[in-house]
């Protein structure tokens, strides 16, 4: 009779236990939940360190999780629809969801977002996540009295280092708004510059300005030439290298495209004054950052000056997130990103070169294959745009074509060539891309004589 009494007092002990526990339990997790989001109790913080960083990580968590059918994404900063982040579609994706596929709808092949390396930093989102303060660098300079961020520039430098696309030593570092500022901060800096006559700026077609093969033989000219090399070159890939020479020619190398996703490195870049942006580096194009080396501190002074007395330098937040990408990439010698970019970007070509290989209409760019110090053997560029050029001695203007197919790009004629030629992006999303080829197939199957595909 005792031990019966006794096994009851037990159970009843045990149960009266477990449903202290399911209070207590269901409790905290209620008492995390606030009206916009979660809140995290005192007890919590000390646990996990955490106290007002909780909230601000629940919302950008709930937005990353909005899937938008695999055709879109959900941003904190979006539009907001039924108390949370609405879907903003890729193109020819509509609906709150992004699952209504819109067949009538154009290829966009015209903006040089390189989303194709979207999926790499969802694949790391947690290293690659930023939270910050509202109390964050609220200074216009850091402690030190600059806009420049130093734990940043030794991240660039060693970055550099590891993929051997470009010698850092001995020069001077900037930050810009993106490469655009500083192309223009170096076109001032350069202007001027031992001269009492203003500069002239050139680039070789096909580019944005002038056509420095004019100057070349040219002995009379007064002031200096400020000739803009590009390499890989936009539109058309090439490695350009400088034409012009002389003690009154100055030159900028854009840098953006030279990195393993577009070309083989074959060798440090080691200029007087180089361009870089993150860009086409991480795919942050809407983070507006960008970074020059320059040899000569009188040139690093007066873009400096320039750049102080525009923007005050790049904002500090912007900073804090080039700098955590970064990490993400050095951490392993920057391997895993430019191996998913140049495998993503090889895939896109072989599918291009395939659907064009059947038209006698159209042609694309042809850029020699190049040793790449960085992945150790010679490999064919994968650059960022197709150059196409229509044929056809009736096709004179290819942009309008390509419209016509519903495939959106950019006319030679933008770039100061013949518009027998058009610029297609290839570093768009993964919808964009499978857009523009079914356009491309479309167009090339109504050939009269084409290949059978």
């Amino acid at each position: 009779m005792m031990a019966r009494s006794e096994g009851s007092i037990f159970k009843l002990c045990f149960l009266c236990s477990l449903i202290a526990n399911l209070f207590f339990g269901v409790n905290l997790y209620l008492g995390r939940r606030g009206v916009g989001g979660w809140k995290w109790s005192s007890d919590e913080v000390n646990v996990q360190g955490l106290s007002w960083s909780g909230r601000a990580a629940a919302e950008a968590e709930s937005a990353a999780a909005r899937e938008c059918s695999g055709h879109g994404r959900a941003f904190l900063d979006g539009a907001v629809a039924d108390g949370r982040p609405a879907c903003e579609c890729n193109t020819c994706y509509g609906g709150p969801d992004c699952s209504l596929f819109l067949s009538s709808c154009s290829a966009n092949a015209d903006g040089g977002d390189p989303l194709f390396l979207e999926p790499f930093w969802k694949q790391h989102a947690e290293s690659s996540a930023v939270v910050v303060a509202g109390w964050h660098r609220m200074s216009y300079s850091f402690s030190d009295q600059t806009t420049l961020s130093q734990e940043l520039e030794s991240l660039l430098r060693k970055l550099h280092s590891q993929v051997g696309n470009a010698i850092t030593d001995d020069k001077y570092i900037l930050f810009g708004a993106g490469s655009t500022q500083l192309l223009n901060a170096a076109v001032h800096a350069l202007s001027h510059l031992n001269s009492s006559f203003p500069a002239s700026a050139v680039a070789s077609i096909p580019y944005y300005a002038g056509d420095p093969a004019r100057w070349k033989n040219a002995t009379n000219t007064t002031g200096d030439i400020i000739e803009f090399v590009t390499a890989p070159n936009n539109p058309n890939g090439q490695l350009n290298e400088a034409i012009l020479h002389g003690p009154n020619v100055k030159t900028i190398h854009d840098r953006a495209y030279y990195w393993p996703h577009f070309t083989g490195i074959p060798s440090p870049a080691d200029e007087d004054l180089t361009i870089f942006t993150i860009s086409k580096l991480t795919g942050h194009a809407g983070s507006r950052f960008g970074w020059a080396f320059i040899r000569n501190e009188e040139v690093y002074q007066r873009m400096n000056t320039f750049l102080q007395l525009n923007t005050m330098g790049v904002s500090r937040d912007t900073q804090l997130r080039a700098m955590k990408l970064l990490k993400v990439i050095i951490e392993d010698g920057g391997r895993e990103i430019f191996e998913f970019g140049y495998k993503t970007m090889t895939k896109r070509w072989d599918r291009l070169r395939k659907t064009l290989s059947m038209s006698n209409r159209f042609s694309l760019q042809k850029v020699a294959p190049e040793n790449c110090t960085y992945f150790q053997k010679v490999r064919e560029p994968t650059p960022a745009y197709a150059w196409v050029k229509c044929e056809r001695e009736e096709d004179k203007n290819c942009i309008e074509i390509l419209n016509a197919a519903k495939i959106l790009g950019r006319g030679g004629s933008v770039f100061h060539d013949d518009d027998r030629y058009a610029r297609l992006s290839l570093i768009r999303s993964d919808d964009d891309f499978d857009m523009l080829i079914s356009r491309l197939e479309s167009l090339v199957s109504k050939e009269d004589g084409a290949k059978i595909m």
